[in-house]
């Protein structure tokens, strides 16, 4: 593929706050190889604990800049440096909000499906993700949620992405935009509402507006400080744009779940949810970058009218990581061919990307660098409530997903801790 644009017109604020801590963009110079320096142990507080430095190309809000970092558990110093390499990208890690499985593990199978798919999903990137429900009983629903905590009760996954919560899609959605989705529907009363969030692990939830009780739940979802996300859906664009509203009175957060998929069109008489969610000027949008579920018009279309709002997810399920093959999602049989998951009805069935496929389709479609990581980590962390990462600032987690001049991803490090170190 061709180089990736790294500049762009004009600079966004940094959306991690704290001020723009960009610094001049050098020339560039010849290429390079990349440079990590060797770890050093360093005493604090009567602790030890190891410092790294990475040198590079840092991808910051303002553009792409040569730098250096120090980082421990978090970043110490964001640094200029002239003389680092040319032809490796640093990025904050990849934030992954809707992702239901991979390397053959799925949210429903309990915590080892959980383990399975965050390891899987790490070595591509992803330093944060939701492990995501999928329509099921009741009761299975219940139970992956209650693995989701015990995982994080046990402190994370070794060698995988941090978990930091699950997204609840479905059960609450329409039994006529189903998708993927089991035929396992059912309304968010306040007893259910109240037992999902009693688990206390719900960062997100897809909610259809148009069923009974909705408003009440997304307002209840809201006030418990968990993203409201339209998805799998009939309503119009007035329902759509009503609830958003409530919402945001009630200082929550909301978001498109996969924009464009399972919720109808654009017309110019009827917008549609998409319609509304891409006018909303406070809604994050999902967006699904396979190649397959998105057109890349559409995807700049989203890019153009909500800069700063376009999040990327995978909604990728258990065979992501293993190939073409036969698999499952939910119960249902799937086969994927070519990189396309499906049912046997033809029906998408969720998808195989991983987040450094996105980022390379994004680039592809024309997104400099500096916003296509935004919608990697920036935007989704702040979609789901997080303060502590998303950006290349001192203070932050060392969440670091490190490319080379193709964009391939050869070092990642989760709170500093080193799960990839390769050399190109």
């Amino acid at each position: 593929m061709s180089g990736p644009r790294l500049e762009r017109p004009g600079v966004l604020a940094p959306p991690c706050g704290a001020g723009d801590r960009n610094f001049p963009v050098d020339h560039r110079g010849q290429q390079e190889r990349p440079h990590a320096a060797p770890p050093r142990a360093v005493a604090q507080a009567g602790a030890w604990r190891v410092s790294r430095t990475l040198r590079g190309q840092l991808v910051l809000p303002g553009g792409v800049v040569p730098g250096e970092l120090h980082f421990g558990r978090t970043l110490e110093a964001v640094m200029p440096q002239a003389e680092a390499p040319q032809d490796v990208f640093i990025l904050p890690g990849f934030v992954d909000t809707h992702v239901h499985g991979g390397g053959g593990g799925d949210t429903m199978d309990g915590p080892g499906g959980i383990r399975t798919l965050a390891r899987l999903h790490a070595r591509h990137g992803t330093t944060t993700l939701l492990p995501t429900t999928i329509t099921n009983p009741w009761e299975k629903v219940l139970a992956a949620l209650q693995a989701v905590r015990e995982v994080m009760e046990a402190g994370g996954v070794v060698g995988g992405a941090d978990v930091i919560g699950a997204h609840l899609e479905g059960p609450f959605i329409s039994p006529q935009r189903l998708g993927a989705q089991p035929a396992h529907t059912t309304l968010p009363t306040p007893d259910r509402v109240a037992e999902v969030l009693d688990s206390g692990v719900v960062r997100a939830v897809t909610l259809a507006p148009e069923l009974p009780g909705a408003w009440e739940a997304a307002l209840t979802f809201a006030q418990a400080g968990v993203r409201v996300g339209i998805g799998h859906t009939r309503a119009d664009a007035e329902m759509v744009s009503a609830l958003l509203d409530a919402v945001h009175s009630a200082g929550g957060r909301t978001c498109a779940t996969h924009l464009f998929n399972a919720m109808g069109g654009i017309e110019g008489r009827q917008p549609g949810p998409p319609g509304a969610l891409l006018a909303d000027p406070h809604a994050f949008l999902e967006v699904i970058l396979d190649g397959i579920h998105v057109h890349p018009t559409s995807f700049r279309l989203a890019h153009a009218a909500a800069r700063g709002r376009v999040v990327l997810v995978t909604d990728a399920m258990r065979a992501a990581g293993l190939g073409d093959g036969e698999s499952e999602l939910g119960g249902q049989p799937v086969t994927v061919r070519d990189g396309r998951a499906t049912l046997e009805s033809g029906s998408l069935a969720g998808s195989v990307l991983t987040l450094d496929v996105a980022l390379k389709n994004a680039v592809r479609a024309g997104i400099p660098l500096p916003e296509v990581s935004r919608m990697l980590s920036a935007a989704p962390a702040a979609s789901v409530g997080l303060t502590d990462r998303g950006c290349l600032e001192p203070g932050l987690r060392a969440d670091l997903t490190v490319l080379d001049r193709d964009l391939n991803v050869v070092q990642v490090y989760v709170a500093g801790l080193p799960l990839l170190e390769n050399t190109p």
